[in-house]
């Protein structure tokens, strides 16, 4: 029988194993880009000689294929790395989600924006977390129910409350949500949502969900 690690023994092991993960994701990560060469190199030249359509919609597809592992790995990388963040003061929580809402609502109208206040400011990376909220109202539209209401989501920002300075934002109109995506790495979808749970509580904030609804914390400036 394997002799048990003492707990020094077992993160030291642990970190190691993270190490090692990181590198042969960053090299995966490399070796795809490089089939992605190759791939956009073949359907230059099935252009050029005028091969059928069905070939050169499946080196499409090989390389959209090859862009989506590609972006999982890099996820996957960046989750991995301790997350650095450039904060910046007076960064609005309510502004960058109105224009999340206009970008979600460019071909239809399938995201509604409601608010309690006009500015939730505070101290964010406006780049991170942004990308965070983004990934979220993303994979919200997702799981939108098809009710009597069309399957269109309410995304609403108001103040936590008298006793917290936070703003709350709340994805609500959600259905088939019957696991955590904020913990699960099932998926390309998991996989950003667990990201943006590590920036959210980077910056102080918690990421939770019920059966209908996704809701995000964070902190505001006195």
């Amino acid at each position: 029988m394997k002799p048990l690690l003492s707990r020094t023994e077992d993160s030291s092991t642990l970190q190691d194993l993270g190490r090692a993960s990181f590198q042969i994701v960053h090299d995966l990560k490399n070796q795809l880009n490089g089939l992605k060469l190759y791939a956009t190199f073949l359907k230059k030249r099935l252009e050029k000689s005028e091969r059928p359509d069905d070939e050169q919609e499946t080196i499409v597809k090989l390389i959209a294929g090859l862009d989506r592992a590609a972006t999982d790995l890099s996820t996957i990388v960046q989750y991995g790395r301790e997350i650095e963040l450039k904060k910046q003061s007076g960064f609005d929580v309510h502004k960058a989600l109105r224009g999340i809402c206009s970008s979600l609502n460019e071909s239809e109208s399938i995201a509604v924006c409601e608010s309690d206040a006009t500015s939730l400011t505070g101290e964010f990376d406006p780049t991170k977390l942004t990308d965070a909220l983004r990934w979220i109202s993303a994979v919200a539209l997702k799981h939108r129910g098809n009710s009597k209401d069309g399957g269109v989501i309410t995304i609403s920002v108001r103040p936590g409350g008298n006793e917290t300075n936070e703003a709350l934002v709340e994805w609500s109109g959600l259905s088939d949500l019957d696991h955590d995506p904020f913990r699960s790495f099932a998926g390309s979808d998991e996989i950003r949502m667990s990201l943006a749970k590590k920036i959210v509580e980077a910056h102080g904030g918690s990421a939770t969900h019920t059966s209908n609804s996704l809701i995000v914390a964070l902190p505001l400036s006195e």
